[in-house]
């Protein structure tokens, strides 16, 4: 945290001393976010309170997700929202959608019109609802295959063949790697394991990751739907089945629930105390192996492949800074979140957490990178994202849910993925034509 304090010290000196006239005003700045990355949004809020005495910005830790923002949707219902929320961004159509937040295209127009082209577009792409502007982009990341060198060389295998200089491994290379690391006690439980894919409790095993993995399209915008059939996805779909099966879905769950419950701290989470030996995951994983695991002798490759060949895939995503509906005090919350998703603090954000920035200025700032988390910005260039829909929190969970029954062997992929699209392209409907 010493690195982190110091950078956001050093933001500091660009903050304006003198944030507007007319007396104090107070905001609230809400966040589902945890420890460690929590500590660096504080930190940044410490320095913004210090610089700017007449705009004093309180932060609070909510309870919440990547789509669960329940407590928010009650507090803006009942007249008691925040003044600035940390939304993630792929959720900011939908919660456009229902009211929820405010539009701040004024607010951008008046601070800098060619505001967009200083993020990454997709970033900025997921901003929008209807040709207006509901948040500011925050951090970005990337997803890569986290290894462990040790465990892979236990089980007879050459960690050098993970080296992304060699491409990516397939599927099937991983597999077998992986089961080999596979143990068990004499009750049949795992006591530790090589992969598990679909993992999305410590890891991004996401329906995401593999869709876009094997190749596939979630949506077609031009059409105005979601595409959760599209032949790849299913295909995705089966592969991830195929696993659970040979491992033992409910042998696995067993192994989630007793090495990574709900509220898992991240320096309990298992690649990092030595219980599974590969996941997929962000940059942030960084993060917590430099603050938590610092011995650990691991590696970062690109996510396998389906075939020898195969391009490899990855996706980012991120958080915005919006402003839910009824504050009253717009214009100040826009000039804290504008500084908070600007140059200064980003900045702060990216040495203090290892996530990386949208502000494209700072992606080419060599200095905010060391050498392990320069992959991950060299994999943007391969990068997909979250197709901006007003239902795309709507059609995660949905996503979600389809994951689980199949790798639970409740549902074939078929089965499951068309059930996704018959609940969630109705609700698209609603909002046709996107643009």
């Amino acid at each position: 945290m010493k690195k982190t304090f110091l950078w956001v010290v050093a933001a500091a000196v660009v903050l304006s001393l003198a944030a507007c006239g007319g007396g104090k005003v107070s905001l609230t700045f809400w966040t589902s976010h945890t420890p460690p990355d929590s500590d660096t949004l504080k930190a940044m809020v410490d320095v913004w309170n210090k610089a700017n005495p007449a705009i004093q910005v309180k932060f609070v830790q909510v309870p919440g997700s990547e789509t669960d923002v329940a407590k928010l949707m009650t507090a803006v219902r009942g007249g008691t929202g925040p003044d600035v929320y940390f939304l993630d961004r792929f959720t900011v159509a939908q919660r456009a959608a229902a009211g929820v937040l405010t539009d701040i295209t004024a607010q951008v127009k008046k601070q800098d019109p060619n505001l967009a082209s200083q993020y990454v577009p997709y970033a900025w792409a997921e901003t929008q609802f209807k040709g207006k502007t509901y948040a500011l982009p925050f951090d970005t990341d990337s997803r890569v295959l986290y290894y462990n060198k040790d465990m892979v060389k236990a089980a007879g295998f050459d960690p050098a063949m993970f080296d992304p200089a060699k491409g990516p491994l397939t599927l099937a290379e991983v597999q077998r790697i992986a089961f080999r690391i596979n143990k068990t006690d004499k009750s049949g439980a795992y006591t530790q394991v090589g992969f598990i894919p679909y993992d999305t409790t410590f890891s991004q095993g996401w329906h995401y990751t593999w869709g876009f993995d094997f190749g596939g399209k979630f949506a077609d915008l031009a059409a105005g739907k979601v595409t959760p059939t599209d032949p790849n996805i299913v295909k995705a779909f089966q592969f991830l089945h195929d696993w659970a099966k040979a491992m033992g879905p409910q042998k696995v769950q067993t192994f989630i629930s007793t090495y990574s419950p709900p509220n898992n701290p991240p320096q309990q989470n298992p690649f990092l105390i030595g219980k599974v030996a590969m996941m997929v995951s962000g940059d942030w994983v960084l993060n917590w192996i430099r603050m938590y695991a610092p011995n650990l002798s691991y590696g970062v490759t690109y996510i396998p492949v389906p075939n020898k060949g195969d391009k490899p895939s990855t996706w980012s995503g991120g958080w915005s800074l919006v402003i839910p509906t009824g504050s009253k005090h717009v214009d100040q919350a826009y000039k804290f979140m504008s500084w908070m998703a600007g140059p200064e603090g980003q900045k702060a954000y990216t040495v203090g957490t290892l996530h990386m920035p949208t502000w494209l200025s700072l992606l080419n700032d060599a200095s905010l990178f060391d050498p392990q988390h320069l992959f991950f910005k060299q994999i943007l260039d391969i990068s997909y994202s979250r197709p901006p829909l007003p239902v795309g929190a709507l059609y995660w969970d949905a996503l979600t849910q389809a994951e689980n029954e199949v790798t639970l062997d409740q549902q074939d992929p078929m089965t499951a993925l068309q059930k996704v699209a018959d609940a969630v392209n109705p609700q698209l409907a609603q909002y046709l034509p996107l643009e």
